[in-house]
């Protein structure tokens, strides 16, 4: 009997299948948009933007990881995030939390090294659901916005949570080869506020290399606040909603619904494919960074 697909496959198909149609019908106006030379200025600057955003995720991920009592030896954690990152593009999505625990593991046990790299993007996702309220009342959004936050930093709620969440991804990872998970959950009273803080320094940082993207294009936004909303929606649900590899097509197709009605289709199709074009060039070029220093200075090879 032949296998269904899976649900996360059919979200898949489905975002990118809204984006093509999109592409279509806009295909005539798309192909009247040209940059200008101060258009790829900013371009430029928001692929540098995307790019310092990256190791400030990874100092995030360092913080959680004190939060949790652990100091790994040896182990540089933000240059090792940084190229432990590009591993999220791969097939399955899950690979970067496969090398991130299968190098924490000697150190500090599996258990609490999952426990680490699932509540890296909670993090950003309740950075982003408390920027989600500077877009006012939004059909009621306004209201489910500080759910994530009250989630993580109430032990009585974060550790059920984070226990069924480390019992999915453990199946996943050890399918992928990493050897049985034994789950820990925190083992933390209170929230790991300064996680969350540089996590909004993160997602502000994500959103000015979006912003430029719409200056390339020739939007700028009459309505910072909205504009910061939506893409905060947006990033939230690329990191939530089971899809493609690095929240390819989810990204998109959420901000085009999202923000669709109010502006003219075929610019922000430009900007959003324009954004994935820098995003994803900034984790290439930030991890053959770390790399080739990695080879440079053999004192960074401990993470080899």
């Amino acid at each position: 009997m032949p296998r269904l697909p899976k649900p996360k496959h059919w979200i898949t198909a489905a975002s990118l299948g809204f984006i093509a149609v999109a592409l279509v019908q806009q295909g005539e106006q798309l192909r009247l948009i040209h940059l200008d030379g101060t258009g790829w200025g900013w371009l430029c600057l928001g692929l540098l933007l995307t790019g310092a955003s990256i190791p400030i995720n990874g100092l995030a991920w360092q913080e959680v990881m004190r939060w949790l009592g652990h100091r790994p030896q040896g182990i540089a954690l933000v240059p090792f995030f940084v190229r432990s990152n590009l591993l999220k593009y791969l097939p399955g999505g899950i690979w970067h939390l496969v090398e991130r625990v299968r190098v924490l593991r000697p150190q500090i046990d599996a258990g609490p090294a999952l426990a680490g790299v699932i509540l890296d993007p909670l993090l950003i996702v309740a950075a982003a659901s408390l920027l989600l309220m500077f877009g006012g009342w939004q059909n009621g959004l306004l209201l489910l916005a500080p759910v994530p936050l009250l989630l993580l930093m109430l032990s009585r709620c974060r550790e059920p949570v984070l226990l069924r969440l480390e019992q999915a991804k453990a199946r996943q990872l050890e399918a992928a080869g990493t050897g049985p998970l034994h789950l820990s959950g925190s083992s933390r009273d209170g929230g790991p506020w300064g996680a969350l803080v540089i996590e909004l320094v993160f997602v502000l940082i994500r959103f000015s290399g979006f912003a430029c993207c719409l200056m390339a294009f020739g939007m700028f936004p009459p309505a910072p606040n909205i504009w910061l909303a939506a893409f905060s929606m947006a990033y939230a649900a690329g990191l939530v909603v089971p899809g493609a590899p690095g929240g390819l097509g989810v990204f998109e197709a959420t901000l085009l619904l999202r923000l669709g009605d109010g502006v003219a289709e075929a610019p922000l199709l430009a900007v959003v494919l324009s954004y994935r074009l820098i995003s994803t060039a900034a984790d290439v070029l930030l991890a053959a960074g770390v790399s080739l220093q990695n080879r440079l200075n053999p004192k960074l090879r401990s993470l080899d």
